[in-house]
């Protein structure tokens, strides 16, 4: 967490994939304090593995950090190098948390997963690390059943 930011501040071309994006965290400024951070994608766009049709959702990142937080740009670098990857619903959700827990190694992080219909049927994903540290208000996420997400 010492090393310098690489992204923020500066020009920096999309990563080709989520492999390539890097997620970069800085020092918690309240690290005596429990309080919650909370990242929303309504545009998170990624492909289908099986047609290669663009799939969409809105995420709903929560998370309580410990040392470190999650600096923004990376973060949105990071969610937009999904848009030419594929992967199901379940994986692509998955992956985005553990990807987050590792960078930051947060109190707790919960992501809630909304997935525009496919077939007709919309797919909503929820994970999280456990439970929330006690004395922690926790928002719902906010996102509206499937009447067209809106």
């Amino acid at each position: 967490m010492a090393k310098k930011l690489t992204q923020l501040g500066r020009a920096v071309a999309q990563p080709a994939s989520p492999d390539k994006a890097v997620l970069e965290a800085v020092p918690n400024p309240h690290a005596d304090a429990a309080y919650v951070v909370r990242f929303t994608a309504p545009e998170f766009t990624t492909l289908c593995p099986i047609t290669g049709q663009p799939d969409f959702a809105h995420f709903v990142i929560d998370y309580v950090p410990a040392k470190a937080i999650l600096e923004s740009k990376s973060l949105k670098l990071f969610l937009n190098s999904y848009r030419n990857a594929s992967g199901f619903h379940e994986a692509t959700t998955i992956a985005i948390a553990k990807r987050i827990a590792a960078a930051i190694k947060p109190r707790y992080l919960r992501i809630a997963g909304y997935w525009y219909p496919r077939g007709g049927i919309p797919i909503d994903i929820f994970w999280q690390t456990g439970k929330a540290p006690a004395g922690v208000w926790l928002p719902e996420p906010g996102v509206a059943p499937y009447r067209g997400r809106g």
